[in-house]
């Protein structure tokens, strides 16, 4: 759910907030559906408390938690710092999420109307830096991102956050819809309608019954991300892979790619956020075994973001890469958003005392763990 109200948000409101996500999380379940998840996104605190010192920053960053907490929300984006945000800010936004667990956010880089801030694409390297440096194996650079022309009301995180009256948005970890959809082979010029007719078994339903829900809360319903999100096992590579035009990486991957992206933007459905093929290299255990091989790297996530894609996501690098590495691939991302006019982010995660040639060995159980390989 999308918070209406500017930050600092009153904790009545985050529990208001936390009660309506209850009673949809209940009518979903009670309607056969498992929800993993509910989250709330606010409006960029950075802008709303734009004047504030780091100090009250943080302090208002544990009032948040705390809130959040105790009304068993366990997630909340805050939104992107804006591109002229201080380094002071900056700072305080990597404090915000090195110590709260539950907080993510993002740095806007580029927009589609201003074009790349190579100084913001700096700042959001330095956070991911320090995030490296100063969180339990690098993970909080887990819930942080670089964006690059993202809108408001996307429910996948840490891209979220919100602007206008306060809303529902759904997504769903939609690889089985794709694995049904070309299961037993599917000729390319077959790809697109089957997968359409998937989403539209699956997803009608679900959007069906988010806008009973919101309705019937006061809100509004901001859409469906169709994005089909993979969770480890259950894995888009392995659902692409069924198709019968080969591995991932090997030629026809982006055209396959091309043909399943067209079938999330013609079903008909109220969306928002990506709605594109989401690839995070250390959340699918096919995708990451296909980059151990060498089937892949940046340049070819990056090449099918220009056609479908969600940009550059659980990407592992080298612990010594440098700030400029980080900005540099950071830059190469936005660049192509701008240029494409679409949104793109970058989630890119340094594994602190890894070198390129190792593999990573995080402990999260939203992670699978790959080889770690060099940017040059």
């Amino acid at each position: 759910m999308g918070v209406a109200e500017p930050s600092p948000i009153p904790d009545w409101v985050v529990e208001d907030m936390a009660d309506k996500l209850r009673q949809a999380r209940a009518d979903f379940e009670q309607a056969g559906y498992e929800v993993q998840t509910v989250r709330l996104s606010t409006r960029p605190v950075l802008v709303d408390l734009a004047d504030w010192p780091s100090k009250d920053l943080a302090n208002y960053g544990g009032e948040l938690h705390r809130a959040l907490d105790g009304a068993r929300v366990p997630f909340c984006s805050l939104g992107p710092a804006p591109r002229d945000a201080s380094p002071e800010q900056m700072n305080a936004v990597t404090d915000l999420i090195a110590n709260h667990e539950g907080l993510n956010a993002s740095v806007m880089v580029a927009t589609a109307d201003e074009g790349l801030d190579v100084g913001a694409a700096r700042a959001a390297a330095e956070v991911m830096w320090r995030l490296a440096a100063e969180t339990e194996e690098g993970f909080g650079n887990f819930r942080f991102a670089a964006l690059a022309c993202a809108a408001p009301g996307a429910p996948f995180f840490p891209a979220a956050y919100h602007a206008g009256p306060s809303n529902l948005s759904v997504a769903l970890q939609g690889a089985g819809i794709v694995a049904e959809a070309l299961q037993g082979g599917a000729e390319l010029v077959e790809v697109t309608g089957r997968t359409r007719e998937a989403l539209l078994r699956h997803a009608g339903p679900v959007v069906e019954l988010a806008e009973q829900q919101a309705a019937a809360l006061g809100l509004e319903f901001a859409g469906i991300d169709l994005s089909p999100a993979p969770n480890v096992d259950d894995s888009i590579v392995a659902a692409m892979e069924l198709a019968g035009h080969g591995l991932l990486g090997d030629p026809g991957t982006l055209a396959l790619v091309a043909a399943l992206t067209a079938a999330l933007k013609v079903t008909g459905l109220p969306t928002c956020g990506f709605c594109g093929l989401m690839l995070p290299v250390m959340e699918d255990a096919v995708l990451a075994r296909r980059w151990a091989e060498g089937r892949l790297g940046v340049d070819q996530l990056l090449a099918y973001s220009a056609i479908c894609g969600t940009g550059l996501d659980t990407v592992p690098l080298a612990g010594d890469c440098s700030v400029e590495d980080l900005t540099q691939v950071i830059c190469d991302m936005a660049s192509l958003a701008v240029r494409l006019r679409k949104p793109l982010s970058a989630r890119l995660l340094p594994v602190p005392g890894k070198l390129a040639g190792e593999r990573t060995n995080f402990s999260s159980p939203y992670f699978t763990d790959t080889l770690i390989k060099p940017l040059r």
